[in-house]
């Protein structure tokens, strides 16, 4: 069984795991907008450098990984 996606899981993430108060939030979001609009499966995280998958890649894969992903499409 596919886990149903969120509403708006393409421009929110979840709020526990990365809230608007959150350092680089704002840039954060414009790459991962960026990154979903060119195809691309993650971006990386302008404060830590890290890679952050998108939500589009994540709900393309069909199921939830359970790590705590940011842009999990997924309901919990």
């Amino acid at each position: 069984m596919v886990p149903r996606l969120r509403v708006n899981h393409l421009t929110e993430p979840i709020v526990r795991r990365f809230a608007p108060g959150h350092r680089g939030w704002s840039d954060s979001m414009e790459r991962h907008q960026r990154s979903v609009a060119a195809g691309e499966p993650c971006y990386l995280d302008p404060v830590t450098g890290r890679t952050v998958f998108t939500a589009k890649f994540l709900a393309d894969r069909g199921y939830c990984c359970e790590s705590g992903c940011r842009h999990c499409p997924y309901e919990t």
